[in-house]
């Protein structure tokens, strides 16, 4: 079924401006659409223009030329007013929350409805108490956020972004600097979010293995290729995170969705197991003491070691001598990959 779109841009220029007259370009020409009820990832190495992208997206950093629509009218015709009632961004700057309950903080998000004085209503106090209660931190409503730990902090701006009611939210690395269930627990809460309220969240992270697990839409953006935008499971197969970095000393992997470095390959192995768990992490510890790694058919067993790893405590290596001349039996046996892995 076919989303409607909440924002769209059309060859449009972004980057900031240097000193008093000097702009830096930082891309130019990108257009793209931002689809309502989805989680999109932002993806690309440092000094790439996330940051400048999701800023000038927000409307906190100009627009150099080009055409950007929100919900099909220009973004420039919006008021300030407007705009904080219709997206929400949290950046990555820290700012000095600590002498403030979580309550208190998640509260200030309610100012685009509330005015400058910002008295809450009974509606006020629901909307606030509602998004604790979905990013799961109501039992925290009272504590101050000096007390939170990082993944809870970051939980409480995620629910000051959700009681502004955007239908557009903007996150700039919102998993930095989180511990790894923290980092899971951020992402899927926001594709929650998106799925259940409807919401359009964009973020760009460096949590490349969450964001190819949960993100409806990936945006790939480089400073050689600009911006590559589409299905997760599209940019994957097509080759687009192959070359996403530009760098010959890492590589892609398809089947396991991550980056790893390329070995120097000194010495092949042949390598068989009971299953695809054990061949993988077989075939990755061997790696890393720079062996290549084929399957059975690929060569003639005469010519190479044969590892055959039937369990975790059943690992057997064939013609051993193709490893070490000093080995002289046809076979060894091992009960586990450190024992093994010391022949190497």
């Amino acid at each position: 079924m076919k989303k409607n779109t909440i924002l769209s841009a059309k060859n449009i220029s972004i980057g900031y401006t240097i000193g008093r007259n000097k702009i830096k370009t930082v891309h130019s020409k990108l257009s793209f659409e931002l689809q309502e009820g989805e989680l999109i990832s932002l993806i690309g190495p440092n000094g790439a223009g996330k940051s400048t992208l999701l800023r000038t997206l927000s409307t906190s950093q100009a627009l150099l030329s080009g055409n950007l629509s929100f919900k099909g009218k220009a973004i420039s015709s919006y008021s300030e007013k407007e705009i904080s009632k219709n997206i929400g961004i949290v950046l990555t700057d820290s700012t000095q929350t600590g002498g403030l309950s979580v309550y208190e903080l998640v509260s200030l998000g309610r100012q685009p409805h509330t005015g400058f004085f910002g008295r809450l209503n009974n509606r006020d106090n629901e909307i606030i108490s509602e998004a604790l209660e979905a990013v799961g931190i109501d039992h925290k409503s009272n504590s101050y956020m000096s007390e939170l730990s990082d993944g809870e902090k970051q939980k409480a701006m995620i629910a000051k972004v959700l009681v502004q009611e955007c239908p557009l939210i903007l996150l700039d690395e919102p998993t930095a600097f989180l511990d790894v269930v923290s980092r899971i627990e951020i992402m899927n809460l926001l594709h929650k979010i998106a799925s259940e309220q409807n919401k359009t969240i964009l973020l760009s992270t460096h949590d490349i293995e969450q964001a190819l697990i949960l993100s409806d839409k990936l945006w790939l953006l480089s400073k050689t290729k600009g911006l590559q935008c589409g299905v997760t499971e599209d940019l994957i197969l097509n080759g687009s995170m192959d070359s996403l970095f530009n760098k010959k000393n890492i590589s892609f992997d398809t089947n396991h969705g991550v980056y790893y470095p390329n070995i120097n390959w000194k010495k092949k192995i042949i390598v068989t197991a009971a299953n695809e768990t054990l061949l993988h992490w077989g075939i990755n510890a061997l790696n890393r003491h720079n062996y290549a790694c084929m399957g059975i058919e690929d060569e003639d067993t005469a010519n190479y070691a044969l590892l055959r790893i039937s369990s975790k405590d059943n690992v057997e290596i064939l013609n051993p001598n193709k490893i070490s001349s000093n080995i002289k039996d046809s076979k060894l046996q091992f009960n586990n990959f450190e024992s093994f892995l010391e022949i190497l």
